[in-house]
């Protein structure tokens, strides 16, 4: 039987696992099993939360197909708060993901995670292309309700660009006012639009500020809720990243299917 718990950053839903002991099964077929929305627990990821040496812990993040991810933002909230909950810290904490060490805050109402500093921005025609801690390309349209997320969003995520390199998430971007944008996001690993991405928010408001003049903090509303990120740039470089925003316990239980 696994003991799992289930948390949520403004939809973003994750399996997680406590496997300080390492006695969960790594299989890839086992955790697109566990993800899927029919058969399995249901959610857009699991996450196993691990010890680590000189760090309170390791974050390991599985996308919904099985495979090892990159850099998850939201997850990596919901592992805080996840860490938090066992009582591993108190209000502060520095962790290791597969991007890097990390430092985050919780209090009751959020969980500010500090993301990795970026400095490669690229231009491919109106969009722009950069590495929040996982590959996001950002476009800026004028009605994201409108516009179809998922057949354009998997049209450029397997295209010719970034499809022989692994693939990209895809930002579909709104300007709202001058410091709110309105995101959807298609993610690959969950082949489809999520209510939330935290990386992609994350890379949304960093292009907002290259393209627009965006000042920080931004303010980002996603399908599934309100997100927030702030952030230090001397017009090249962006260093003091957060991503802020709500992480939530659903439920917990003991699973036993195959």
């Amino acid at each position: 039987m696994l003991q799992f718990f289930k948390y949520q950053g403004t939809g973003n839903d994750f399996i997680m696992v406590d496997d300080r002991e390492r006695t969960f099964p790594v299989s890839q077929k086992y955790i697109e099993h566990l993800c899927h929305r029919r058969f399995g627990i249901g959610a857009d990821g699991l996450i196993l939360l691990q010890n680590a040496d000189d760090y309170d812990f390791r974050m390991v993040y599985f996308n919904a197909d099985g495979n090892e991810g990159s850099m998850c933002g939201n997850g990596g909230r919901c592992t805080v708060r996840f860490a938090q909950d066992l009582r591993v810290f108190n209000d502060r904490t520095t962790f290791l993901a597969v991007d890097g060490p990390h430092e985050a805050t919780a209090n009751l109402e959020e969980v500010s995670l500090k993301m990795m500093d970026v400095e490669a921005v690229a231009t491919d025609g109106n969009a722009l292309f950069l590495n929040t801690g996982s590959p996001h390309y950002v476009t800026f349209v004028g009605d994201v309700k409108a516009t179809d997320v998922v057949g354009i969003g998997r049209a450029i995520r397997y295209g010719d660009t970034y499809g022989p390199k692994g693939g990209t998430n895809v930002n579909f971007v709104e300007i709202i006012d001058a410091q709110t944008l309105r995101v959807r996001t298609y993610e690959r690993g969950v082949e489809d639009e999520t209510y939330s991405c935290g990386t992609g928010v994350t890379a949304c408001a960093l292009a907002a500020c290259i393209r627009l003049g965006m000042p920080s903090p931004v303010r980002v509303l996603t399908e599934g809720g309100t997100l927030g990120v702030s952030f230090e740039t001397d017009g090249i470089t962006f260093t003091n990243i957060h991503l802020i925003g709500p992480a939530v316990k659903v439920f917990e239980g003991k699973y036993g299917g195959k």
